[in-house]
């Protein structure tokens, strides 16, 4: 029998898995995201992609900025809902909302629990230089992220894989394990297993402070830092370019090899010096521009050896 659905969600990352769930036969009878927020040139108010893919599938959207006033609590509980399925949604959610459904709340995390919990995981394992990951549904109780692990499945992070492209693997994979997730709650199969403690690492949201490049690290650590921010917020260093200062986003760099003062260009094709070794960008993205091949932004902008990129 399909189950009565609570969605909760509101990035791209989480359309994938409404989606799924929809398309397996299970009911979302709401929808729950964050508020529309002002946003472009003119700061009109846009809505979520979550609000926009229900909208189109005729679900009730509600938007409550959070779970702090009772009416709010009552109208969730008042949906008499067999489940919640919370996929970033970006609101804690109290004891009152987690308690509301018949069967509970249940999350997909992606990050191999207990490392990376927390608001940004996929960024954080790729800047750490980790080599596996993970998606997890998880059920959720009020601590962060540290319910217990109903399903499980292990991802490789290949050498130059971004945090886009392992983001846009790790949704479709959070939604083949959600519906797989929900089979077993509805046959009453579901196994959760408590999370150890040991081990548990943080993935603290991104600060605008850490995006830029700080070359004086080495080479393989620069390489995870612009692999971990790209596309976006995007890791970025600073060139004067008609003595005006100009911020460039690194998107796509391999390391390679090289030695100068950190920050020096070792050549005319975009090597930059780092602590030790240096990087080669090849793929980046200036100001209000649309991305391109380093190639072709050399092509318009001369960068000679020895110039010092502002560090």
């Amino acid at each position: 029998m399909p189950l009565n659905i609570i969605f909760m969600g509101t990035p791209d990352f989480s359309v994938p898995v409404l989606d799924g769930i929809a398309a397996a036969g299970h009911r979302v009878i709401a929808v729950y995201s964050q508020p529309p927020r002002p946003a472009g040139r003119g700061m009109a108010e846009v809505k979520s992609p979550v609000h926009r893919r229900a909208e189109a599938l005729g679900i009730e959207v509600r938007t409550p900025v959070n779970f702090k006033n009772d009416a709010d609590r009552e109208a969730f509980a008042a949906l008499q809902a067999d489940a919640a399925v919370v996929v970033a949604y970006g609101l804690l959610l109290p004891q009152a909302v987690l308690d509301a459904t018949r069967l509970g709340c249940f999350n997909v995390h992606a990050s191999k629990l207990p490392r990376w919990r927390g608001a940004a995981p996929i960024q954080r394992a790729i800047m750490a230089g980790d080599t596996v990951t993970a998606v997890n549904i998880m059920g959720m109780e009020q601590g962060l992220d540290t319910g217990p692990v109903c399903l499980g499945r292990d991802v490789a992070i290949p050498p130059g894989m971004t945090a886009g492209e392992l983001h846009d693997e790790l949704s479709q994979l959070g939604a083949k394990l959600m519906v797989e997730a929900l089979a077993e709650i509805e046959a009453g199969k579901i196994d959760c297993v408590p999370q150890s403690s040991d081990g548990a690492t943080y993935a603290v949201k991104i600060g605008k402070g850490e995006t830029r490049i700080d070359f004086s690290r080495p080479a393989n650590e620069v390489i995870n830092h612009i692999r971990g921010l790209s596309p976006y917020p995007g890791a970025w260093f600073e060139i004067s370019i008609g003595n005006k200062p100009e911020r460039i986003r690194v998107l796509v760099a391999v390391e390679t090899n090289g030695s100068a003062e950190p920050g020096t260009l070792i050549d005319d094709r975009l090597t930059i010096a780092c602590g030790s070794g240096a990087i080669r960008v090849e793929r980046l993205q200036r100001a209000g521009k649309q991305p391109m091949a380093a190639a072709d932004f050399l092509r318009g902008t001369r960068l000679p050896k020895g110039t010092r990129l502002g560090c």
